[in-house]
């Protein structure tokens, strides 16, 4: 180690995701085991501007691993898109010392990492995002609650449909992915999944599953829609239009972003939040943490940002084939 690292900051940023606060708990207790300080940053990269700010002590960060929402709080900056911010934000790193900043959620806050390491400040990303969209990793800390949360919530939707012989569309989180879309419908066992990387043929895709499962005996169909591949209002509506039944109509929303962690959440957050922390000891920060084939990986954040995850489109011909009139070859 060329440096020694006396204090670090963590920050978490963007949307909030269940396993957040396991994170900060681990990013804490390893610095503190290591002899090295840990100070809270509260709201993002704009807490950082206005030097917003707790010191973190194990005590502090105790029984946080089942708690969902993140204790440091997040916002987004716009003040931080601006070189005065950043210098702000430059300010206050040097007013309180601090040898790096432990970043821990999605895209945009790390686009925010990459600028402030440019101005000489470490950073180190931890991806944390209920959509698994961040193109360096395999999984990001979150995913799996939004999925459980979504899936527990479409399980008693269905009961209810059932009884009344009715369709449903669910809308479900994710942006301009389809990762958590196509996991809980494959999961529910949904009649049909739309998803922003493979909108295809509506008629085939929605309209001829609907049909295949009434011919099949169904009374009930399930229609999962990413909210990337559009509003369910509007896909009920087409559904309407074309079949002449009216689908009830669920958006989950932001329900999906609470709740406590699942075991993964928790212990994917613990481990990323360690290595995190070590990046900075062992000098090398500038870089995002990540899951690789099950372990755990450390890319340069520049490059990190330049790397792109696509849908797995096996999966989606697995929950095709799953589905009543599935298994259509392309």
């Amino acid at each position: 180690m060329d440096k020694k690292v006396r204090r670090i900051g963590v920050l978490t940023s963007g949307g909030d995701a269940p396993g957040m606060n396991a994170a900060v708990r681990a990013v804490a207790r390893t610095a503190l085991a290591n002899g090295i300080e840990c100070i809270g940053i509260r709201r993002g990269w704009q807490g950082l501007i206005n030097c917003d700010f707790i010191q973190l002590t194990r005590a502090s960060v105790g029984h946080l691993l089942s708690r969902g929402g993140t204790i440091l709080y997040t916002a987004r900056s716009t003040e931080f898109m601006t070189e005065e911010g950043r210098q702000k934000a430059v300010t206050t790193c040097k007013m309180l010392g601090l040898d790096g900043v432990v970043a821990i959620g999605g895209d945009g806050t790390f686009r925010g990492a990459l600028e402030l390491s440019r101005l000489g400040i470490p950073v180190v990303g931890v991806p944390a995002t209920i959509d698994n969209d961040v193109g360096c990793t395999n999984y990001t800390i979150g995913f799996d609650s939004a999925c459980n949360t979504a899936i527990e919530c479409i399980d008693k939707l269905r009961d209810t449909m059932q009884s009344h012989e009715r369709c449903s569309v669910v809308e479900v989180m994710g942006r301009n992915a389809g990762f958590l879309a196509l996991y809980v419908g494959t999961a529910v066992g949904a009649t049909a999944v739309l998803v922003p990387e493979h909108m295809g043929d509506f008629e085939k895709n929605v309209i001829e599953r609907i049909r295949g499962a009434k011919l099949a005996g169904y009374t009930h169909f399930m229609v999962v829609v990413a909210e990337g591949a559009g509003h369910a209002t509007d896909i009920g509506k087409k559904i309407q239009d074309t079949l002449g039944i009216k689908p009830t109509i669920t958006v989950i929303g932001h329900i999906q972003r609470g709740g406590a962690p699942t075991g993964r959440d928790r212990e994917t957050a613990t481990r990323m939040g360690y290595h995190a922390v070590m990046a900075f000891i062992e000098d090398r920060g500038n870089c995002i943490i990540g899951t690789q084939e099950g372990g755990i990986v450390e890319i340069p954040i520049e490059e990190a940002l330049t790397m792109k995850k696509h849908l797995q489109m096996d999966r989606y011909k697995i929950m095709e084939i799953m589905q009543f009139g599935g298994g259509h070859d392309e």
